[in-house]
């Protein structure tokens, strides 16, 4: 049997509401801080103890924990697929494997070169072309100077971004900085490659060349941690699948198992509200029938209203994004987002929102909604499973109404109207 190159060993990482995380963002804002992470971590637990003692138990009212006790290991070669909902903690967990951030205890092992693609274009300076960045981004994953002289060709024919090479990255879109992003990290040829669910941003055919890529550093021996809500990709690319729910592993089996278990319908709990988080708290969420009344199963061809409020604990430029998605596979579905309407930002203090949707029009089975509010670089709340529905097919006259699969699910959100109630400060009526 192999020798494990990962270890985990009891890994939490907790987030004390109204407290902010400070991301380094020099080299030397970056080796203070983990030169100085040991004592940081040691207070903090310190502070957890002594809350415990002084409120009688009840620290925890005052965190959340993104991970809690999560254990495992991954032996050379394998090729593990983590899957879970939005705010599941897979995100988390890739930062702390990558050294971006610290967890709050316990400890992970890595042994071996390791390559991340966590993020679209991640050491990227948008003043410099496409061929510096090349360069100055391989330098940053550790390659030298002569290794990315000897693989630039290919690593540019990968990218399929030859003809933009001299131009300046902030001209790029966001697909082609994630095939440029890519191209340099899987040309990096790590002995464990790490990637989350960036691929989604390119087109159908570089995601192929992408998993077909993974499977060659698979075949060549490698360690692959890959995180994707691509139920398919998952099964066909990994040897092995860790599902985690809520912070922690709930299944760690083969991709097959794993992927049944968490696509079971009867496993699919709502969240409890008000959900509180350091930015900001959702007070409630619910979906209306036509004729206003709570309801957690729709007809095919029926109105109905999402209503919702979200209060904003502190000022911050942040748009709201509501998501419909499958639960069978975790299929994104249709989306909402304040950033397309005169609405605007949130604002510091209480929104009401009701969204009115004509009719249904999507296919009949199992859906729920994820609720985040964020802006472009940093997600402050992330709610995985808001709201439930099961749409039904309608029935007329002893026969069930036609609905056409070549639309998909692209009518749902589309005929909408939106009423909110302006913000008002939280301590104020």
């Amino acid at each position: 049997m192999t020798k494990p190159v990962i270890s985990v060993e009891n890994l939490s990482k907790a987030y004390r509401i109204g407290l902010k995380e400070e991301i380094p963002d020099t080299l030397l804002g970056a080796f203070t801080a983990w030169a100085q992470a040991p004592v940081r971590n040691f207070r903090r637990l310190s502070r957890l103890d002594t809350a415990r003692v002084h409120k009688g138990g009840h620290a925890e009212d005052d965190l959340i924990w993104a991970l809690k006790d999560v254990s495992f290991q991954v032996r050379e070669g394998e090729v593990l697929g983590i899957i879970g909902r939005n705010g599941a903690g897979k995100s988390t967990l890739l930062k702390i494997l990558s050294r971006i951030t610290e967890p709050t205890s316990g400890r992970a092992v890595i042994r071996g070169r390791v390559s991340s693609l966590l993020e679209v274009g991640t050491g990227f300076h948008p003043e410099l072309t496409g061929r510096e960045n090349v360069y100055m981004n391989g330098t940053i994953l550790g390659m030298t100077r002569r290794e990315i002289d000897r693989k630039f060709d290919e690593i540019v024919e990968f990218s399929g971004v030859e003809r933009f090479l001299d131009t300046p990255i902030k001209r790029y879109s966001s697909g082609m900085k994630v095939r440029l992003a890519f191209a340099v990290a899987a040309h990096l040829e790590p002995e464990i490659l790490i990637v989350d669910e960036v691929l989604a941003v390119g087109d159908a055919e570089f995601q192929k060349k992408c998993m077909g890529k993974m499977q060659d550093v698979a075949r060549g021996g490698r360690t692959v941690l890959f995180v994707s809500h691509s139920l398919p990709s998952i099964r066909a690319l990994c040897s092995r699948g860790l599902w985690i729910n809520k912070g922690s592993i709930a299944l760690d089996a083969d991709p097959s198992t794993a992927i049944a278990e968490y696509t079971r319908p009867d496993l699919a709990a709502a969240s409890t509200f008000p959900i509180r988080f350091a930015a900001a708290t959702i007070e409630y969420f619910e979906i209306l029938d036509a004729q206003g009344t709570p309801a957690s199963s729709l007809l095919f061809t029926e109105g109905f209203t999402i209503s919702f409020a979200v209060t904003l604990h502190t000022q911050l430029f942040a748009h709201l994004l509501l998501i419909l998605w499958r639960r069978d596979d975790a299929v994104r579905v249709a989306s909402f987002t304040t950033r397309e309407l005169p609405i605007g930002p949130l604002d510091v203090g209480t929104t009401r929102f009701r969204i009115s949707v004509d009719k249904a029009r999507v296919y009949p089975g199992n859906y729920y909604f994820s609720l985040s509010v964020r802006n472009k670089h940093s997600i402050f709340v992330d709610v995985p499973d808001a709201g439930s529905v099961t749409i039904a097919p309608s029935v007329l006259d002893g026969a069930m109404t036609p609905f056409v699969q070549a639309h998909g699910f692209a009518h749902l959100l589309r005929d909408y109207t939106v009423d909110t109630v302006p913000a008002h400060r939280p301590n104020s009526r």
